[in-house]
């Protein structure tokens, strides 16, 4: 099998490679989670991050009253709000990985025109 990036790596010319060393390699993890929390939306993310964290508090809290309890009607009572609070906290934060992928996918969308636009002043 053959490795895809040393092939496109040999196929660009020496000014391409120079750009996309000088863009150095896409930004970490934990910096494109922080970059969900900017631009217009950005908001509306930590809202949801704050609710989810809520959510996770009260889930965590009753499940450890669940674990406490002495019989089964209060076990009830007790564990299927904690499932149902850690459930939809989980939920919330799934439904951030979306807009991550869809950042990334931006980003290489942005580095692939400037490789057609540098292609295009070589013509």
């Amino acid at each position: 099998m053959r490795d895809v990036d040393h092939v496109i790596e040999q196929a660009l010319s020496a000014e391409e490679r120079d750009i996309l060393r000088r863009m150095g390699e896409g930004p970490g993890y934990f910096q494109q989670v922080g970059g969900l929390f900017a631009g217009p939306i950005g908001w509306v993310n930590a809202l949801l991050m704050g609710v989810q964290a809520v959510l996770f508090a009260g889930g965590v809290w009753l499940a450890w009253l669940f674990f406490g309890a002495t019989d089964a009607l209060t076990a009830i009572q007790l564990g299927f709000p904690a499932a149902v609070l850690l459930l939809m906290s989980l939920i919330i934060k799934l439904s951030m990985g979306p807009a991550l992928h869809t950042n990334r996918l931006m980003r290489e969308l942005k580095r692939l025109e400037l490789q057609i636009a540098s292609m295009r002043q070589q013509v």
